[in-house]
C-alpha cells in the first residue's frame, strides 16, 4: 500500500507511436517529464476497442464479458430496442436524440453496466477513500448527484467528487463550459480547470482524469494529424502539475498512471454492413415488427443480432460475411464454442488465448453482444446508423494492432499493466484494497 495519492490520466485515442514521438521531441513537455520519472510499455485494449467498452474495462478491471457494455451501439434484447451511446449526431438522431442522450449519460451506468462488476469509485469509497472523476463516461459510484440543469437528466450515482462535462458538478469550480468550441479543445480545457481546482484543495485520494479531445481531433484529421490536440491535452495535465507547485512537489504527493483507452488507424473507405445482409428484413430504428436481423455498426466493429423471426443461424450469417473483403475477422458462437473466421480458415477460441483470440472470446461472451461480431479490415470503417463515417480521418474498434495498442506509463512503484483491464487492479492495490475475483482472473 502506497502512502501517496494516485491520478489516472486517460487520453482518449492516443496511439503509442504518437505518444512516444511527442515525448521524444518535446511536443508534450509535461508528459515527457512524467515519462522520464516513470516506467513505460505498450499495452493492449479490449475488443471492440470502442470508448464505452474500453472505459468500462478501465473503471472495473473486467472485460466485456464482465461489465456487459458491448459496443457504441447495440440491440437491447430485453427492451427490444437499439441503444446508441453517441457514434455521431446522425446516429443519435436516427434512434431518437433524447433517448440516445439518456442512454449515454444515465442508463449506461445505471442499468447497462453489470452489477456483478465493481468500479474503482465504488471499491475505494467503500473503504472510506475519496474518489474523483472528471468527464469519465463510466462513473458509477455511491453518491447521488443532481444535474446542473433541472430536467436535463435524472439524478445519477457517481463518486463523491464528480464532474461530468458541466452537466453534473459536485462543487462550484469556476471552470468554463465544457461543450463549447469542441474542435478547439474546450472539453480538455474544462478538465484542466477542474483538475487544477481539485489538486489545489488536495481534494481526493484517487482521481480519474479523462481527456477526450485528442480522439475527436484524430477522427477528423487522422492519428498523425492531431498533434496540436495532444499539445492541448498535455496542457490539461500540466494544470495538475502547476496546481501542486511544480513537478517535484506534484510527484511527492501523487503517483500517476497515463494511458489511452484504444488506438486509432487511418480510414480510406466506408462500408455499410447492412448492404451485405440486404436480402433479410432488417430492424430499423423506427421499429419493424417482422425484422429478422438487427445490425449495429460503428467505427471499425459491428454486430448482427438474430431476432425471433430469423430462420438462419449465426454460422449462416458469419459465412456470408466472410466473403466481404471489407471485413477481417468474423466471430460467432456455436453452442458452447466461440469461433473466428479469418483468412479463409476457422479457429476455436478460448478465454486464456494470447492476443486477439482471447479478446475476441471475451467480446463474444458478453450477454449483450450480437450473435455475430465483425472486425473491419485495415483502412475500412463501418458506417453508423446515420450513415456517418470518418473516411479521410482516423477510427478504431477492430482487433488489429493499430486499434488495439495503447501507451501505458506508470510513475510509482507498480509495473505498467499489460492490458487496460489491469489498470483498475493496479489502482486498488495502490490503496491496499482487494480487487474483485474477476480482476484477479484477468
Amino acid at each position: 500500500m502506497s502512502e501517496k495519492k494516485l491520478i489516472l490520466v486517460v487520453i482518449d485515442g492516443l496511439t503509442p507511436a504518437v505518444f512516444e514521438a511527442a515525448v521524444d521531441n518535446g511536443a508534450a513537455p509535461t508528459l515527457a517529464s512524467l515519462a522520464e520519472a516513470g516506467s513505460y510499455a505498450r499495452a493492449t485494449s479490449v475488443f471492440p476497442s470502442l470508448t464505452p467498452v474500453c472505459l468500462a474495462s478501465l473503471a472495473t478491471g473486467g472485460g466485456p464479458d464482465v461489465h456487459h457494455i458491448p459496443h457504441l451501439v447495440w440491440y437491447h434484447r430485453g427492451e427490444e430496442r437499439l441503444v446508441e451511446y453517441g457514434s455521431s449526431f446522425g446516429a443519435m438522431r436516427a434512434v431518437g436524440t433524447r433517448k440516445a442522450i439518456r442512454d449515454a449519460i444515465v442508463e449506461m451506468n445505471a442499468e447497462h453496466l453489470s452489477r456483478d462488476s465493481v468500479t474503482v469509485f465504488e471499491a475505494l469509497e467503500d473503504e472510506g477513500l475519496a474518489a474523483a472523476a472528471v468527464n469519465v463516461p463510466c462513473y458509477r459510484g455511491r453518491t447521488r448527484h443532481l444535474p446542473t440543469v433541472p430536467g436535463l437528466a435524472r439524478p445519477v450515482d457517481g463518486p463523491s467528487r464528480f464532474f461530468y462535462y458541466s452537466l453534473f458538478e459536485s462543487a462550484v469550480t469556476g471552470a468554463p463550459l465544457a461543450i463549447r468550441g469542441r474542435a478547439a479543445g474546450s472539453i480538455d480545457a474544462y478538465a484542466g480547470a477542474v483538475g487544477r481546482w481539485l489538486v489545489t484543495r488536495d481534494g481526493f485520494d484517487f482521481l480519474f482524469f479523462y481527456l477526450p479531445d485528442y480522439d475527436y481531433a484524430s477522427h477528423a484529421l487522422g492519428p498523425d494529424g492531431a498533434r496540436e490536440a495532444l499539445a492541448r491535452s498535455d496542457r490539461a495535465v500540466s494544470a495538475l502539475v502547476e496546481a501542486a507547485g511544480g513537478l517535484d512537489a506534484f510527484l511527492e504527493r501523487y503517483d500517476v498512471v497515463v494511458c489511452s483507452d484504444h488506438g486509432q488507424t487511418p480510414i480510406t473507405e466506408p462500408f455499410r454492413l447492412e448492404t451485405a445482409l440486404a436480402d433479410f428484413r432488417l430492424l430499423k430504428p423506427s421499429s419493424r415488427r417482422d425484422a429478422e436481423l438487427a445490425v449495429t455498426a460503428s467505427n471499425r466493429a459491428g454486430m448482427v443480432y438474430l431476432l425471433p423471426e430469423a430462420r438462419v443461424g449465426a454460422r449462416d450469417i458469419a459465412e456470408r460475411l466472410q466473403r466481404e473483403p471489407a471485413l477481417d475477422v468474423i466471430l460467432f458462437r456455436d453452442g458452447d464454442d466461440a469461433i473466428a473466421l479469418r483468412d479463409g480458415g476457422e479457429l476455436r477460441l478460448a478465454p486464456d488465448r494470447d492476443g486477439w483470440q482471447g479478446r475476441a472470446w471475451h467480446a463474444l461472451a458478453n450477454p449483450n453482444a450480437g450473435d455475430v461480431l465483425v472486425s473491419a479490415a485495415a483502412g475500412v470503417e463501418l458506417a453508423d446508423l446515420g450513415g456517418r463515417h470518418h473516411a479521410g480521418g482516423g477510427s478504431h474498434g477492430s482487433l488489429l494492432d493499430g486499434d488495439s495498442e495503447v501507451p501505458m506509463l506508470v510513475v510509482g512503484d507498480a509495473a505498467p499493466p499489460a492490458t487496460i483491464a489491469g489498470v483498475a487492479p493496479l489502482v486498488l492495490r495502490h490503496f491496499g484494497v482487494e480487487a474483485p475475483a474477476y480482476a484477479h482472473a484477468a
